[in-house]
């Protein structure tokens, strides 16, 4: 009888992305935004640190800010502001120093992110050895994606290259999508308005204990 060769061991790593400046709901941080009583930070800890093997943060700035938080804070290899692409590069290289082969990023302002956003994204990137994006409204959310570790190399060179849209790069590699309902709220709503969060609140509120 012939052997069959072990599968490879798959360890998935988590990455939320804070590392905007949030402007727009004024001069606060957004990770540290409240909404019904918890951070957005820690809301989204919450919901998505039992999905992954480890988990950091990446953001920019003083890292004591997030004192709290008890794992890794990443800052971007550049000082020049180069969006969540470079969060996700910082990302798999602390995940590829410990033996990671996947990257799960989640953004911080999308506090409804899904409890099963990893299975759904790995389900997904089954044909794509491991490459896959969120989606709801028919949209995608690149940001709440699930990276491989060969990626390194690609996203180095593209923002080398000067792109710094992660969703037209994402599909320009052939990511996965892997869909998700928005119902009874959409779970990749995020927040970058006063009004927004102010329209979180309310749903969160009406929709209790159901998120």
């Amino acid at each position: 009888m012939a052997s069959t060769a072990p599968l490879p061991e798959v360890r998935i790593f988590g990455l939320i992305l804070a590392g905007g400046e949030g402007r727009r709901p004024g001069s606060a941080d957004k990770a540290l935004l409240l909404l019904g009583g918890a951070t957005l930070l820690d809301r989204t800890v919450g919901r998505f640190s039992p999905q992954v093997e480890k988990l950091a943060l990446s953001a920019n700035g003083d890292p004591s800010r997030f004192i709290g938080f008890g794992g890794p804070v990443l800052a971007d290899e550049s000082d020049d502001r180069l969006g969540p692409m470079a969060g996700i590069l910082a990302g798999l290289e602390w995940m590829a120093a410990l033996g990671g082969t996947h990257l799960a990023t989640v953004a911080v302002d999308t506090p409804f992110v899904p409890c099963d956003l990893v299975p759904h994204l790995l389900m997904a990137a089954e044909k794509t050895e491991g490459f896959a994006i969120a989606e709801s409204q028919g949209r995608i959310h690149p940001t709440c994606a699930l990276w491989p570790v060969r990626f390194r190399k690609p996203i180095r060179a593209a923002l080398e290259g000067g792109e710094r849209r992660i969703g037209r790069w994402a599909e320009a590699e052939g990511a996965a999508r892997a869909y998700f309902d928005d119902r009874p709220v959409d779970p990749f709503l995020n927040i970058n308005t006063p009004d927004d969060l102010a329209n979180a609140s309310a749903l969160l509120e009406a929709a209790e204990p159901r998120l």
